[in-house]
């Protein structure tokens, strides 16, 4: 087989253990800190409705880019010289398509579409060569994977030519193509669908590095409210806002990682089906979650800017649209997970429904330290109806 890796590059699976993060893999990582900043200031930047949509657009490419790796680093070994060639490869391109998040609905369009269409298409080339001699049934996987995102790609860079309203289509088109296709198990034809049980993953890895992923998320935020608040003159009100501003970020962090988290990662570790709980609550749910951690990060940021006054409509969506998009997240991964919705969320999104009604009576420091205090009463609640376990591990 002349386009094939001879030596097997696939992780070795012991039974019972947990499949550790390289450090190579959190290296890579780090370009995806810079394309959450870079999401955040852009949607700072052009805060309306057509920047919302575009800046959503964006996030789900970055997603997309990013969860197919981890799919990819689930199933080889990224202490390979070859995986960590391809790894470092996709974090230049990477850098590349963040640096042209600012201005990918303007002149650097199609750079950031060469970009992402050299990142999905070209692991998916690595991944059929490195498959193919070692792992038959995850090569014909990646085989259908690779038309599907060779697809996608003509739109991308179609949209990367084109203008304004053709291009916003075209990149529509294409992120329609690629969030299809798992769900579709990339039925080709020919070679048919694939289906979960195809997808052998090691669900402790894909747990941790979604988990990882979240991390990211908050500490950009952080990194936001920390910058920003450093930046002003401090005064009561700004000390307030950044005392908010924070306690929403380490209540967003409790709602996730306090329970659900880990239950979360020991389910899919034991899961028959692993593949099935990957595809739909690591692979889809979760960018709902990252979705809310950066509208809530531009909210603490118009906060901080402007504490008092009264809320504008802008503000208002972005101070209780973002925990409203997290606790929505949090709630469809949880039910995936566990069987059924978490009362504590539902009860909490019916909270922010309620504070749309007082926000023309507050200012935007209290709408944004009420909508807070919302996520701090679900945590918990969630806390305290189902307990926290603890897992120690034990060291070999």
């Amino acid at each position: 087989m002349r386009f094939a890796a001879q030596a097997n590059l696939l992780r070795r699976r012991v039974e019972g253990e947990h499949g550790r993060v390289t450090f190579v893999e959190l290296f890579f990582d780090l370009v995806f800190v810079f394309a959450i900043t870079q999401l955040s200031h852009a949607l700072l930047a052009h805060f309306s409705l057509p920047g919302l949509i575009e800046t959503l657009l964006l996030l789900a490419a970055v997603w997309w880019v990013w969860i197919y790796t981890c799919w990819v680093t689930n199933w080889v070994d990224p202490e390979r010289i070859p995986v960590r060639l391809m790894l470092f490869g996709l974090m230049l391109a990477g850098l590349i398509l963040s640096s042209a998040i600012p201005s990918a609905f303007h002149e650097r369009g199609l750079a950031f579409a060469l970009a992402y269409v050299a990142m999905q298409v070209g692991r998916s080339l690595f991944m059929l060569w490195a498959l193919r001699a070692h792992s038959p049934a995850n090569h014909r996987n990646f085989v259908r994977i690779t038309l599907w995102l060779g697809l996608s790609g003509l739109f991308w860079l179609a949209g990367g030519l084109a203008h304004d309203e053709l291009r916003l289509a075209c990149w529509l088109i294409a992120l329609g193509i690629e969030y299809l296709g798992p769900s579709q198990g990339f039925w080709t034809p020919g070679l048919g669908r694939s289906t979960t049980a195809d997808w052998d993953v090691e669900g402790g890895h894909m747990a941790e590095r979604c988990g990882l992923f979240v991390i990211i998320a908050l500490g950009e935020s952080i990194l936001v409210t920390g910058a920003t608040f450093a930046g002003l003159s401090w005064s009561l009100p700004t000390l307030l806002a950044f005392l908010t501003a924070f306690v929403g970020s380490v209540a967003m962090w409790w709602v996730y990682f306090n329970i659900g988290a880990e239950r979360a990662s020991h389910r899919i570790a034991s899961s028959d089906d692993p593949g099935r709980h990957a595809r739909l609550a690591y692979t889809y749910i979760h960018i709902l979650l990252i979705a809310g951690i950066i509208v809530t990060a531009v909210a603490d940021e118009l906060v901080l800017a402007h504490p008092g006054g009264h809320v504008e409509p802008g503000a208002l969506a972005a101070i209780l649209g973002g925990p409203a998009l997290y606790l929505v997240g949090n709630l469809l991964f949880k039910a995936t997970m566990a069987g059924r919705p978490p009362l504590s969320h539902m009860v909490g999104l019916a909270l922010l429904a309620l504070l749309v009604l007082a926000a023309p009576a507050t200012s935007p420091l209290l709408l944004s330290a009420l909508s807070s205090l919302v996520l701090v009463i679900v945590g918990l609640w969630e806390a305290r109806s189902l307990g926290r376990t603890v897992v120690v591990s034990q060291a070999p």
